[in-house]
């Protein structure tokens, strides 16, 4: 295995907010609470433990141990679990979707960021306890983002016609998604060992949330991972007297309001990630999740017949908590209500928004959890390592757009020099000397002087990208390959993380692949990794 990394800014596929905040840029630090560095822990864990009640870790427990009632757990997770009771323990969460066989790469690296930096914790503070938590996104109902995964270029797609939370659906049609995997995979132990985890996740179990929890546990739970599900009534019972603030003062909106229109007006211009409602909650029944509006003081269930007047709305809420779901703004708050959490790992999308939410915690008097971005790695197998060797191919160029890659590097290979920055100096200079002869003579020629110049300088550019084109079709066979193995890696000109799925490297690299990740990838490195196997 060979390791190296670049830095984010350099990858030129991460927003110059996160940048920046990597960067501790002072104009952003009024955004967040401590920056991610080991030595801001000590004062989060202190300030999260006098800010955190007791009660709410023994709901906690209970919840964990009624989700994890039928399934086989780890001792790890098992006293992960009891570990949650102590004032002494304390949580780092990420959280995803419910993506079909994880989706993305990225899934794994968000859990393997976690797990790593609760592990690295531990080494620091030995008094206190660190539990890794993966949050599931049971009650989010956008089902065309999480219905499908690719493989070997190929979308495996469930359909199926779906609404509400997608924890609740049923897991019906995912027989047909994995004939057409095994068809796909092919044989060996390994394929083997993909299609019985599919099988034993979708096709033994009867909603998408279990199925879910199953696989999860089966990739990390040997690491002490603790799954949460956060559609959950006892849970949600402590959501209770926020869920009153937003819906009845409108809390939510008017602090991240506030928030976003102070980072808008920055001269970064890093524009806005999401924008809150006056309520920011969802009503969640019967395969329905739908927005909550109010209007002249009674509270509609959007595309519904349902409507409440302000006490019908408080009493449901206080009757049926769990019928109220948090939607992008108030999800955070909830994981950090019921969680005594330190940090949470996401992606540059998910700091972006959060970074506009410290102010709505401030005003429901919930401590900011310190904000990490997660692990990024690009995995290049011996194979491909072999091809960018043969090529002479630099790492870094690979992150180039592919007209600029390939410009730069037919420019490095060719035998004859396409830069012709030496004969535009030289022209310049020429006509240095017919301005100091303008200077002297009628202000029309100095004009004449001025076009002729544009006009050769453009000239010699037109013939600069004629000689580029002439040379990369006498290269076409080397920009060829430079090409393809620059798709292999990033998929859809985009980041291979973003693409594919983890089957296609288990596939050649089978149980030793999260063990390999999870010694190479460090959760505080802040730098972009890139990872040679061998």
């Amino acid at each position: 295995m060979k390791s190296d990394c670049i830095p984010f800014k350099k990858t030129g596929y991460f927003s110059n907010l996160i940048c920046d905040y990597l960067d501790e840029k002072e104009t952003l630090k009024p955004f967040f609470n401590r920056f991610s560095s080991l030595d801001n822990f000590k004062d989060q864990l202190l300030e999260k433990q006098a800010n955190f009640p007791i009660e709410n870790r023994t709901v906690l427990n209970g919840a964990m141990k009624r989700q994890y009632a039928n399934i086989d757990i780890s001792r790890s997770t098992e006293l992960h679990i009891e570990l949650l009771k102590d004032k002494s323990t304390f949580t780092v969460v990420t959280g995803h979707q419910l993506n079909l066989f994880t989706g993305p790469l990225y899934f794994l690296y968000k859990i393997i960021s976690t797990i790593n930096l609760t592990q690295q914790l531990k080494e620091v503070y030995p008094n206190y306890n660190f539990v890794p938590v993966y949050w599931m996104a049971t009650e989010d109902h956008d089902f065309d983002e999480i219905n499908y995964f690719n493989f070997k270029g190929k979308k495996l797609q469930w359909n199926k016609i779906a609404s509400g939370a997608v924890g609740h659906l049923n897991t019906d049609g995912l027989d047909d998604i994995y004939d057409m995997f095994s068809l796909e995979i092919g044989m060996g132990q390994n394929a083997e060992e993909l299609k019985a985890l599919f099988k034993k996740a979708y096709l033994e179990h009867s909603n998408l949330t279990d199925a879910t929890r199953y696989l999860a546990n089966e990739l990390f739970g040997e690491y002490g991972l603790v799954i949460v599900d956060g559609d959950d009534r006892e849970l949600k019972k402590l959501l209770v007297p926020y869920a009153k603030m937003d819906i009845l003062e409108n809390s939510g909106y008017k602090a991240v309001s506030e928030t976003s229109q102070k980072l808008e007006q920055l001269p970064e211009n890093y524009g806005i990630q999401v924008n809150p409602r006056e309520i920011n909650y969802f009503y969640l029944k019967d395969g329905v999740r739908e927005r909550i509006i109010e209007e002249n003081g009674l509270f509609y269930i959007n595309d519904t017949d349902l409507r409440f007047t302000e006490e019908e709305v408080l009493k449901e809420l206080e009757n049926y908590p769990e019928r109220f779901s948090p939607n992008v703004i108030s999800r955070p708050l909830y994981q950090e209500i019921i969680l005594p959490n330190l940090c949470y790992i996401g992606g540059g999308g998910e700091l972006a928004y959060w970074l506009e939410l410290k102010s709505s915690f401030e005003e429901m008097g919930i401590t900011f959890p310190i904000l990490l971005l997660r692990n990024s790695a690009l995995v290049i197998t011996q194979k491909q390592g072999k091809k960018l060797t043969k090529l002479n191919l630099d790492i870094e160029d690979l992150f180039l757009k592919q007209n600029s890659f390939i410009n730069k590097k037919i420019r490095n290979i060719s035998n004859i020099d396409i830069d012709f920055s030496p004969q535009r100096r030289n022209l310049q200079e020429q006509f240095q000397e017919l301005y100091a002869l303008a200077e002297q003579t009628d202000k029309s020629f100095l004009g004449a002087v001025k076009a002729q110049e544009v006009k050769q300088l453009k000239g010699l550019d037109n013939l600069e990208k004629r000689l580029l084109k002439a040379q990369k079709r006498k290269l076409k066979d080397h920009v060829v390959r430079m090409t393809e193995i620059q798709n292999e890696l990033f998929p859809n000109k985009s980041l291979q993380e973003r693409n594919l799925n983890f089957s296609e490297l288990y596939l050649e690299y089978g149980k030793e692949l999260i063990p390999v990740l999870m010694k190479e990838l460090k959760p505080l490195s802040g730098e972009f990794n890139i990872l040679t196997m061998d």
